[in-house]
Parts: structure tokens; C-alpha cells; sequence
């Protein structure tokens, strides 16, 4: 409990003036004090104290209430401060007829206090009834020639008080006396939470002054409620302090409420809940309706209560918990149709479209069509602040106007393809809705299946059912009206425009079906019909782009591919808008014929369109795809960046599970390739849902994890990863080996195991298959594979893999092919030098020193070495595992710099090292730099020297 000097914490100064204010009035020295602030501050608790502290003076203290009950109650204020004086006198004022000028009881009462200095405390003077306010300025007129004090308390502002409290020459020669009291301060309230609960941490107690801004009625009444819940004052309580304190702040809200006896009052300070922060004040007051009462009358009423703070006519600050006690006992038909009105009325003065939605969140369909325009202006601007959640609000609000079914549906698609990140379940029967419904417009039921699929599920297409070709004149005949007559230019001929708008959606659909049993074979379940095969000859840019993926994923006709990937970009002949999920396949093909740059073209596009439509699902597909083509290229800090932006609009949480085996490798390699070894093995552990193990993206995932292993110099998991990953490409129809090497990297990982039979096996089919498809990049890349697992002639195989793989894009691949030729270029120096010296002199072991042989450190490493979490491989290629540690200066220069080394020994460029290692010509000038200061050497001449060059090192 807390002690009763509580609520006059820091009253200090108000306490001293009121104690000399009765000291003189004991010497007969009359005096007006008023004591102004806002609603708890603690006006009433000081007069009490002042009351007590005249009394143990032996001041005579009358005191009085006013309050908005007794507003109408004449001279309701004046029969208590004379109940005490003259108890009869008291009872026949409320009976007394009313004669102009008469004063009852006043001349009687300062006789009185003639003898005997008496204080007058009268509390809330802003309630005062007419005749009791006459009464006291006739008394404050008097009070010159009377040892009378009058203490008052107010919680209104100078414009509504009466004319005594701010000095004015009724008071004559009294003094006049006016205290306003402010909120706690910051040690105040430390204070308080000392008294009441003790020793509070500095969070609580700072969290405690910005919820109740230092009101002390709020203040005390929160700490009361929070001692009785036994809880320490302590920094993981805050969050239970603020519930406390919202509680506490509507109950204030909903007792000054009820203290409100005006009704238009209580109508304007609904309105003022709803719509205060967007209209004015005069303008809200128009929401109620023709009224008799004044605008001054109506803001000194509200003000008074407490509840309308500031000159501008606005709530208190705590608007969101005072809105809802005002607004909770109004009936529900009411409320909506108060919001209704307030919302038509922010129309008409040109409001922000955001408040105006607000209000139509609230109300009744207005049934008007700029209601709909401004909910979808509404939800374009909440989600560019990222307010995802009000944005769907708004387009949920909208579908309840009245809208065409045209209309209707696409707000549909556009509401699902935002609930495809904040609420798939309902975004997926939203979307199952539009695919079924035979009134859905032209394009949408295929952008709907679409954008599911985008979101993982692969039923929808199959609720569409694509239409057979022989039905297409009956469905197109169907769609006329019954007895429809055409006008002039109309065709109702079922084989004009609208067979052709049939054809469109159906080649749409199929091309949507094959994507989706690509994503997830589930054909063996007995409701799933086979999937028809795609139209040989279709002007549908959706059908182009899935034909162009099923071509690369096969490995055959390199060519066809690049031109259906292409076409799969054009403009649909019959208008229907483009779909996302081909476009994604062309630019994966793209990928694989090696015509990046034109695909990163295409995806900048792609992300364009998505961040025009605000579809988030779409965004984070696009920079996904986007991030595997850098990761392909050699750019993992660009992938990394990607791979980032796509969580922010797609958090992996409500990722779909078919799409998260695909994401996890990317997001693994990318932590490879950027050095960040211990990331890439928390992705690699991380569970993935059940359903992800049954769907075409496994395989990247056990691809990924096959790398991981490499990485780690463990062939036996490698090859394991490889072999499970090559068998999930093969169910699912992958052939291409450009879009996983997996052969190449199991046949390395059964070369380390000393089988050397399954290794040239798998290379020579990868090379044979790569050949087939014709880039350059997988060619290379087979031509790499072969050559690290081959035992004659090694040195050429890596000539040729690097003489591919310096036209592709495969940058990385490229490096390695450098370095492992560097290596085989070396060990046959190396060979030839030992057999040129045997020849010569045959000398023996002891006549020749460890490590002199040509000037070699014996062990010399191959310049190949890649240092683990440094370079680590990307999808389509993997630095080899470290052979042979170094020797003599070689081992003191950093994997980067070790790089750049041998690439300049052998005698390329700083431009050519650069573009190997995706690094700016600069930052090869600096690795080189180190590597003459480390190895003491004075530039290129030396480095390519037999005691420092690759051979050396």
C-alpha cells in the first residue's frame, strides 16, 4: 500500500505557497488561489491537503464538489460550502424562488468570518452550475473586506475558467494566486516506484514515465495494480507494465465518459475517436448533426472531462486505448455507420487516401466507387512503408463494396498474391477460388495457377482442368449469353476471338501443369490425371519458355532452347498478360546455354514488373534465380546480397518446402564461395520439411551438401551426396549435366577413393553428355573432370578444359582449370628434370639434397591448392583438395595472394588475373605486391624463376 503522501510527490513549491497563503489569511489577509493542469495531476489531493493543514491552524474550511452531475442543479455547489455554516439555510436554496440579484446566504456567511478566517476549497470549478458560479464572484468581489480564502481546483484551460482565476479586477486588492501543475519528473516517478514497489531497475522505471507521461493519478493507480501481482520492478516486467497501464488509462477514459451528461457531447467525442486526427474540429462537429450547443460550449465540456486535450480538439496521447472504451459501448450498426459517414466526409475535403482507408476499415460498404479506388491507393502506399498486413486489410475491405466480377477478381489475385507471404492458407483458397469459378476473367485463372505455383502448391493447375481441343467450340459457344443477338463488330462465331482466348489459357495451363509436375512428380496418386504433353506449335510465350527448360533439362537441341527461351519474352499475340513462373524456367535455360547476361537482362525485368505489382513471392523467386545465376558466374558476395533480399520479402518460415532444398543450396554455396565455412555446415544440418524431400529442388540441396563435403576433404560423404543427387535428377528427367556437374564431382570423389574405374566411367559420360549439349561451360567443366581423374596425358586434357573454359562464363571453373594445369604443367618439369639428371650422372640418393632437385622444395605443392574456406567451389565446379604443404617462402603468403601468385607465374596479365578471380585489377596489383615483399623478390622475372615460379610453389 502506498503511504498517503503519495500523490504529492514534487508538489513541494505548491505546498509552500498554500501554507503561506493560510498564514495570512489567520493574519486576515484575504486571497484567490487556483490550481490548474490536466485531468490526475493532483489538483483535488493539494486542496485536501491545504483544507488539512488550515484546519490544525484553526482556520474555519468549508469545502465543496462540483461535478458534471450537478451542472443544472442550482446552486448545488453553494448548499455544500454552507452545509457546515448553516445547515438550514443549505436545505432552503434548492427550494428559494430565483430574485434578480439575490445572493443567499453570502452577507451571512462573511459576517461569519468576521470573527473567525475561513478557507474556502472548492473542487472541479470547471463543473460549477450558473448560480453557484454567480454566488462565488460575487464572493471573490467581497473578498478585499473579509479574512477569506477561496481555493479552487480546475482542469480547464483560461478560455473556459471563470473570469476570477486569471486575475482580473474582480479580485480587487486580494492576492491572486494561480499554480499549474506539471507531470512528474523522470525522478519522480523513480520515486514513486521506490514507495510502492521498491528499488526499480532504470528500463522499468524509464518505461513507466513515457506510458503515463508522469501523470501521477496514472502513476499510482499502475504501481498499486502492479504490487499486487507480486512482480519486482525489473526490466522483464515492462512488457506486463504497459498492459497494466493501458488498462488503467481506459479506465480513466471510460469514467470520465460516464461523468459526461451532455448527449451531444458524447456524439462529438465519438466522432472526435474516429476521425479527430484527420478532420478538424468544426468539421467533426458536423458529423453529429444540427445541434443547439455552441463549438466553444462543446470544447470546454471535453476539455473538462479530460478527454480532449491540446487547442486543436484531439484525444490524449494514449489514442489507441481512450478510442476503444469511447467507441466500445456504442452498438455495432452505430459504429459503422458513424465510420461511414466520417469516411464519405474525409473524402469531400481531400484527406490522405491512408486515413481515409482507415475509416472505411471500420464501416459499412459505402457502396460508392471511389471507396474501392482509395482502399486499393490505400494498399499500394501500406505497402511501400511495408505495413503488409494493413495492406491486405484494405483489399479485404474492398471485395465487401460491390464491385463487377472483372473487378472483383482481380482484387482477388492482387490480395492473394500479398497473402502468399502473410497468409498462405488463405491465399491458396482465395486463388483455388478463382481457378474454379467459370466467371473469372480472361488471363486470371492462368495468373492465379501461376502465382500458386509460385507459392508451392501444385494442385491448383489441376482444379483448372485444361480443355481437350476437340471441346473447345462448345466451350466457347457456351460463353455466349442464351439467345445472345450480335451487334455491330460482335462475333459470336465460336471459332473467332473467343476459340483463340480458349487456346491461349489452355496452352497456358498445360505449360503450368508440366512446371508442376516437374516441381513434384505425383502422378502414382489415383485423382491425378497424366499431364498432357505440351503443343508442338503454340504462339503462347508460356509454353515457349517451359519447351526451352524441358529441351536444357534433356541436354538436346542447344539452339531450339536459346530461341524458345527468347520467345518466351515476347509480347502474347492475343493480349493476355505474361506469366512469372515460364519466364523463370526461360532464364534458367538461359543459364544452361550460356547466354547469362541476356538472362540477368531478362530477371532485371522480371524484378521490375514484380516491385510495379507489389508481389512479394514473385520479388523473392526472381532475386532467388537471380542469385543462382551470380553463384554460376563467379559473383557469390552479389549472390549473397540476393539471397538476403529474397529472405526480407519471403522469410524462410513461410517459404513454401518444395522451393526450400533450392534456396538452403544456394544459401550454402554462396557461405562456401564468400568464406564463410561455418554458416554453410548450420545450413547444410538444418531439417527440411518432409514434403521438400520429395520434390525436383532435393537434388540441389544433396548437390550442395556433396560440395560441403569436398570442401571438407571427406570423399566418402561427397561421393554418397553426389550419387543420391544424381539419381533425384534422373527420376525427375535431368539429363544435362550443365545443370549439375554431379559426375564429374562423384567421379573425383571415387578418384580420392582409389576407384578409378567408376571415376573414368562418370567423366566419360558427363564429357559425352556435355558434348551432346554444345556450351562451352559444360564442355569445359567434363573436360576438367575427365582431367583431374585421368592418369595419361593429363597436362593436355587440362589444356583443353582451359581452352574451353576461357570463352564461357564459367569463371570459376576457368580458375581452377588454370591452376590444375599450372600443377600438371610442373609435375612434368619436374619428371623431365629427374630423368635428364639420372641420365647424366645417376646419382644417389644421398648426393642429392632434399629439395634441390631443379631447384624444387622436395614436396612442392600444386599451385592448384585451394586453402579450406577460401575459394571453395560453386555448383558447377570445386577447387581440388590441398595435395602437399609448401615449403621455404610459399607458405607466409595468404590463399589470395597464393592465387594470384601462380596465375602470374604463369604469365598472365593483372586484367586476365583479375578477371580469373572476379577481383578488380587494383586488388591484384596489392596480393602481388605482398607476394614480392613475402618471397623477397624484386617482380615477375623472378617470380617465374624456377626457385620461386609454379614449379616452386
Amino acid at each position: 500500500m502506498a503511504p498517503p503522501d503519495l500523490p504529492l510527490l514534487e508538489r513541494d513549491r505548491e505546498q509552500a505557497v498554500l501554507s503561506a497563503v493560510i498564514g495570512e489569511l489567520r493574519s486576515g489577509r484575504p486571497a484567490l488561489v487556483t490550481v490548474t493542469g490536466e485531468p490526475g495531476l493532483g489538483q483535488n489531493e493539494l486542496l485536501r491537503w491545504a483544507a488539512d493543514q488550515a484546519r490544525k491552524r484553526r482556520v474555519h474550511v468549508l469545502s465543496a464538489r462540483a461535478t458534471p452531475a450537478e451542472h443544472e442543479l442550482r446552486y448545488g455547489v453553494v448548499a455544500q460550502l454552507l452545509a457546515s455554516h448553516d445547515r438550514d439555510l443549505a436545505s432552503r436554496l434548492f427550494v428559494t424562488s430565483q430574485r434578480p440579484g439575490g445572493l443567499p446566504g453570502l452577507n451571512h456567511l462573511l459576517t461569519a468570518c468576521r470573527d473567525r478566517p475561513a478557507l474556502l476549497v472548492v473542487h472541479d470549478v470547471q463543473w460549477l452550475d450558473p448560480a453557484s458560479l454567480r454566488w462565488l464572484e460575487a464572493l471573490v468581489r467581497r473578498l478585499p473586506r473579509a479574512p477569506v480564502a477561496l481555493l479552487t481546483s480546475t482542469t480547464g484551460t483560461a478560455i473556459d475558467r471563470p473570469e476570477w482565476s486569471v486575475g482580473t479586477p474582480l479580485t480587487g486588492l486580494a492576492s491572486t494566486i494561480e499554480l499549474a501543475l506539471p507531470p512528474l519528473t523522470a525522478g519522480g516517478v523513480a520515486a514513486a516506484v521506490r514507495a510502492v514497489c521498491g528499488f526499480g531497475d532504470p528500463a522499468f522505471t524509464e518505461s513507466l514515465a513515457e506510458t503515463t507521461r508522469g501523470v501521477p493519478a496514472i502513476v499510482h493507480e499502475v504501481l498499486r495494480r502492479f504490487a499486487r501481482t507480486g512482480r519486482a520492478p525489473r526490466a522483464e516486467h515492462v512488457e506486463h507494465l504497459r498492459a497494466l497501464t493501458a488498462e488503467v488509462v481506459g479506465d480513466h477514459a471510460a469514467r470520465a465518459l460516464s461523468e459526461l451528461r451532455d448527449p451531444v457531447a458524447v456524439d462529438v467525442l465519438r466522432a472526435l475517436a474516429v476521425c479527430g486526427d484527420l478532420l478538424d474540429f468544426p468539421l467533426v462537429c458536423t458529423l453529429v448533426g444540427p445541434h443547439p450547443v455552441p463549438e466553444t460550449r462543446l470544447r470546454a465540456t471535453l476539455r473538462a472531462s479530460g478527454l480532449l486535450t491540446g487547442r486543436g480538439g484531439s484525444l490524449g496521447e494514449h489514442d489507441g486505448v481512450v478510442r476503444a472504451r469511447i467507441l466500445e459501448e456504442m452498438p455495432a450498426d452505430a459504429r459503422a455507420d458513424l465510420y461511414a459517414r466520417a469516411a464519405r466526409l474525409a473524402q469531400r475535403v481531400a484527406v490522405a487516401d491512408q486515413g481515409i482507408a482507415e475509416l472505411l476499415l471500420q464501416a459499412r460498404p459505402v457502396g460508392e466507387p471511389w471507396a474501392v479506388d482509395t482502399l486499393r491507393r490505400g494498399f499500394t502506399a501500406a505497402l511501400r512503408s511495408g505495413r503488409r498486413d494493413r495492406a491486405t486489410a484494405y483489399l479485404a475491405r474492398a471485395l465487401d463494396e460491390p464491385l463487377p466480377a472483372g473487378e472483383r477478381a482481380r482484387v482477388e489475385l492482387q490480395l492473394a498474391s500479398v497473402q502468399m507471404v502473410t497468409a498462405p492458407v488463405a491465399a491458396e483458397r482465395r486463388l483455388h477460388g478463382l481457378v474454379r469459378s467459370a466467371d473469372t476473367c480472361e488471363g486470371l485463372r492462368s495468373q492465379a495457377v501461376d502465382l500458386c505455383l509460385l507459392g508451392g502448391d501444385t494442385r491448383a493447375v489441376r482444379l483448372a482442368r485444361p480443355a481437350a481441343p476437340g471441346t473447345l467450340r462448345t466451350a466457347a459457344a457456351a460463353r455466349a449469353p442464351a439467345g445472345a443477338v450480335p451487334h455491330s463488330g460482335q462475333r459470336l462465331d465460336p471459332t473467332g476471338a473467343d476459340n483463340d482466348a480458349i487456346t491461349g489459357e489452355r496452352d497456358e495451363l498445360i505449360a503450368l501443369l508440366r512446371v508442376a509436375r516437374f516441381l513434384r512428380h505425383d502422378e502414382s496418386c489415383l485423382d491425378v490425371h497424366p499431364a498432357p504433353p505440351l503443343p508442338e506449335h503454340s504462339s503462347s510465350p508460356a509454353v515457349a519458355g517451359v519447351r526451352a527448360w524441358g529441351h536444357a533439362v534433356a541436354g538436346v537441341h542447344l539452339e531450339a532452347s536459346r530461341q524458345l527461351a527468347r520467345a518466351a519474352f515476347a509480347p502474347d499475340p492475343s493480349g493476355r498478360p505474361p506469366l512469372v513462373t515460364p519466364r523463370l524456367f526461360a532464364c534458367r535455360a538461359l543459364f544452361l546455354t550460356d547466354d547469362g547476361d541476356e538472362a540477368e537482362a531478362h530477371l532485371a525485368t522480371l524484378l521490375n514488373e514484380a516491385h510495379r505489382q507489389r508481389a512479394a513471392i514473385a520479388i523473392a523467386h526472381v532475386l532467388a534465380v537471380r542469385a543462382d545465376l551470380h553463384i554460376r558466374h563467379g559473383r557469390p558476395d552479389a549472390a549473397a546480397r540476393d539471397l538476403a533480399a529474397a529472405e526480407a520479402e519471403l522469410p524462410l518460415a513461410r517459404l513454401h518446402p518444395l522451393f526450400v532444398p533450392y534456396w538452403a543450396s544456394l544459401n550454402l554455396v554462396a557461405d562456401l564461395l564468400n568464406g564463410r565455412a561455418d554458416r554453410a555446415r548450420e545450413v547444410a544440418a538444418r531439417p527440411v520439411p518432409s514434403l521438400a524431400e520429395e520434390c525436383a529442388t532435393s537434388a540441389y540441396l544433396l548437390f550442395a551438401r556433396g560440395v560441403l563435403a569436398r570442401s571438407e576433404d571427406d570423399p566418402h560423404r561427397a561421393r554418397a551426396f553426389f550419387r543420391a543427387c544424381g539419381r533425384w535428377m534422373l527420376h525427375y528427367g535431368c539429363v544435362n549435366p550443365a545443370v549439375l556437374p554431379w559426375r564429374s564431382l562423384a567421379a573425383e570423389a571415387a578418384h580420392a577413393l582409389g576407384d578409378d574405374e567408376e571415376a573414368l566411367r562418370l567423366s566419360r559420360e558427363e564429357l559425352r553428355l556435355a558434348a551432346r549439349w554444345g556450351t562451352r561451360s559444360a564442355l569445359g567443366r567434363a573436360e576438367l573432370g575427365l582431367a583431374v581423374v585421368i592418369g595419361e596425358n593429363r597436362a593436355e586434357h587440362f589444356r583443353a578444359a582451359v581452352a574451353t573454359l576461357s570463352e564461357s562464363p564459367a569463371r570459376t571453373a576457368y580458375t581452377r582449370a588454370v591452376l590444375e594445369l599450372a600443377s600438371a604443367e610442373s609435375a612434368e618439369a619436374e619428371r623431365r628434370t629427374a630423368l635428364a639428371l639420372t641420365s647424366r650422372a645417376a646419382p644417389t640418393a644421398g648426393d642429392i639434397a632434399p629439395g634441390r632437385l631443379a631447384g624444387l622444395p622436395q614436396g612442392a605443392p600444386a599451385p592448384t591448392a585451394v586453402p579450406p574456406g577460401r575459394g571453395t567451389p560453386a555448383l558447377h565446379g570445386a577447387a581440388p583438395r590441398v595435395r602437399q604443404r609448401p615449403k621455404a617462402g610459399w607458405p607466409a603468403l595468404s590463399p589470395a595472394e597464393h592465387e594470384t601468385a601462380v596465375l602470374a607465374a604463369r604469365g598472365l596479365g593483372n586484367r586476365e588475373i583479375a578477371a580469373a578471380l572476379s577481383v578488380t585489377t587494383r586488388a591484384v596489383e596489392l596480393r602481388l605486391s605482398g607476394v614480392y615483399r613475402k618471397l623477397r623478390i624484386r617482380g615477375r622475372d623472378e617470380l617465374r624463376a624456377p626457385s620461386h615460379g609454379p614449379e616452386g610453389g
